[in-house]
């Protein structure tokens, strides 16, 4: 069974939208959690509304801690399917490439599945140009840590008891999907898929250059301390990456 964890923060505009796509992309998907972190518009109410024709539930954090991490674990402990597909509420990460990254993991040929901006096929259109360098240099700084080339996107495909083991505490709160990479070193066959990252159509980005300066100062903090702890690259996935549909 599927469950797709989608955190939120004022996304009232895209969530009956983002649900639908869901619905549509995965038909087997058995649940779609929207973990809200304190949401001050309509979300809340929206998707409460959405219950009685779709599998949504609501996890609702009104204190939240440890960010976007805190709130991909709060809803991986509160899933029912065993296998989990954790994306942004936005609309920049394509629902329709949720079997893209599920069927590697249903056929056994990886343990975690990420979808990425930076292997053949992957683009970010829209972004302004800030956004493209300091993402690059971000993944560029990454990849001795991981061995993957998008390891900060965000949009995964992980069984939940994979991920429960790798960020029991998501202790630095910082990118959920990278530090389960760099916690499951050489053991975890990690697969990536090429996906077109967009910006989003509606509500108010959370992305600026403030934001994207804070970001690299964090994930500067997180590096050191993982680079600190010696521990050795994953071992990359084995298996050709499933081509995308038009």
């Amino acid at each position: 069974m599927i469950s797709v964890i989608v955190p939120t923060l004022n996304e009232e505009e895209n969530i009956e939208p983002l649900v639908r796509q869901i619905m549509l992309a995965a038909p087997d998907c058995v649940e779609i959690i929207i973990v809200d972190d304190g949401s001050t518009d309509g979300t809340r109410s929206r998707v409460r509304s959405l219950g009685s024709a779709f599998p949504v539930c609501l996890v609702e954090r009104d204190e939240p801690t440890l960010g976007l991490s805190g709130a991909v674990l709060a809803g991986a402990r509160t899933a029912r399917g065993g296998l989990l597909v954790v994306m942004d509420a936005d609309l920049s990460h394509p629902p329709q490439e949720i079997p893209k990254l599920t069927e590697p993991l249903l056929a056994g040929r990886a343990d975690m599945v990420t979808g990425s901006r930076y292997v053949a096929g992957g683009t970010t259109p829209g972004w302004p140009l800030y956004r493209k360098v300091m993402s690059r240099v971000a993944a560029a700084l990454a990849y001795p840590l991981t061995g993957v080339h998008d390891s900060m996107g965000g949009f995964f495909a992980i069984p939940r008891a994979t991920l429960l083991e790798l960020a029991p505490d998501a202790a630095s709160g910082f990118k959920i999907a990278f530090e389960v990479i760099v916690r499951g070193r050489s053991g975890l066959r990690v697969l990536e898929v090429p996906i077109a990252f967009r910006d989003r159509k509606r509500g108010t980005s959370k992305m600026n250059l403030r934001v994207a300066l804070v970001f690299s100062l964090r994930w500067s903090v997180a590096a050191v301390r993982i680079l600190t702890r010696r521990r050795g690259p994953i071992r990359e996935a084995s298996a050709t990456p499933v081509e995308g549909r038009s």
